[in-house]
């Protein structure tokens, strides 16, 4: 198949004029200029698939649903809007319904219908606990954490803890040592404790600036993210999570290494109305989610494609460095490198990007 585009994202750079060749749906070949008959002609920017490593539900379901049809609901309904690779996030839960979940959700893995499973819990400080149910959370368990990770056959990916918890260092050094990424967050930590958790291992920030401190003196948690060039820290770019003029600071000092992710809640993709997060009632108004008992926000609505045009519109984002936010970098922080960018060898995940209306569509690779 030969794909012509006007322009395209390729090597952090955007070039004019050319076509890709796909075979079996990977790129087998991308060469400058006009091709003579073309299969598929992209009048937008052609951009690699977003990815989103943070994402809990969408389409008015969870991907901890206890049936495949929601979690394929899910999984569709953020593909509709390009993202190509999703990671299923888990709240916080029992640890018998933890291992119910990540079972049901192990062969999506492996049929490659998801990028990986996320465990954002139990292993959180009480104090920064968010959406998620206080009484389930507990300390790292070395013994748990190994059964939980060997019960994944490979599909856990991520692991979110609080680094100040006991136990938190050594568990982060052994999740890292199986080739899963270790997330800091939902912590009440210091700059001290975060570097604790970054010298065991930890690699990416769970949603940063949300469920921790966000005071930037010199001793605080955030500022050792700022500071430390390992952590890769995740943004939920909605104007709610981070102001957007927050945002645009955090990119200007950071964003080579930041993720934009979703971190969206079964009401992604569907519409306002009552909604739980595990067992937590949750009330979805204006497109904003919100614990009922506390008013606290409980993920959000947000899909990426929507994220990818806050960061152009609203933090003044190039196109290109869009691209890295929504794609490469969350490719790069999961280690995954069969998607992420536009390149021979890569798998044809490819978008069109509409600049005069911000308007994102799928490329159909596979006919």
């Amino acid at each position: 198949m030969i794909i012509q585009a006007n322009s395209a994202v390729i090597n952090r750079g955007l070039v004019d004029s050319l076509w890709v060749e796909v075979e079996k749906g990977i790129i087998s070949a991308l060469s400058p200029g006009l091709h003579r008959a073309p299969h598929i002609v992209v009048t937008g920017t052609l951009i690699p698939g977003f990815i989103d490593i943070h994402c809990h539900g969408g389409g008015g379901h969870y991907f901890s649903a206890s049936s495949d049809d929601e979690i394929r609901a899910v999984i569709s309904s953020h593909r509709a809007l390009g993202t190509t690779g999703v990671m299923a996030s888990l709240v916080t839960e029992s640890i018998e319904d933890l291992k119910r979940q990540i079972a049901r959700l192990v062969p999506f893995f492996h049929r490659n219908e998801i990028i990986g499973i996320h465990l954002e819990g139990p292993y959180l400080s009480h104090a920064q606990c968010g959406a998620h149910e206080p009484s389930l959370l507990r300390e790292p368990d070395l013994d748990q954490i190994k059964e939980l990770v060997a019960l994944g056959d490979g599909a856990i990916a991520m692991i979110t803890i609080a680094p100040e918890l006991r136990g938190a260092p050594e568990s982060i050094t052994y999740i890292a040592s199986q080739r899963v990424k270790v997330a800091l967050g939902h912590t009440n930590a210091d700059f001290k404790q975060a570097a604790v958790g970054a010298n065991a291992g930890a690699t990416v920030v769970t949603h940063f600036m949300n469920a921790m401190n966000k005071e930037l003196s010199s001793d605080s948690f955030s500022a050792f993210i700022l500071a430390d060039e390992r952590l890769m820290p995740e943004l939920i770019l909605d104007g709610h999570h981070l102001p957007f003029q927050v945002a645009t600071d955090i990119l200007k000092a950071i964003g080579s290494r930041c993720i934009l992710i979703s971190d969206a809640m079964a009401a992604a993709g569907s519409i306002d109305g009552d909604y739980t997060i595990g067992k937590l009632p949750v009330i979805v108004k204006d497109g904003i989610a919100r614990l009922a008992h506390n008013k606290k926000l409980a993920g959000s609505t947000l899909s990426i494609s929507q994220a990818f045009n806050n960061a152009i519109k609203h933090c003044g984002i190039s196109l290109v460095d869009a691209v890295a936010l929504s794609s490469t970098n969350p490719a790069k922080a999961l280690s995954i490198t069969d998607r992420g960018s536009i390149a021979v060898g890569m798998r044809a995940d490819l978008l069109s990007y509409d600049s005069a209306t911000q308007g994102i569509t799928l490329v159909n690779s596979s006919e």
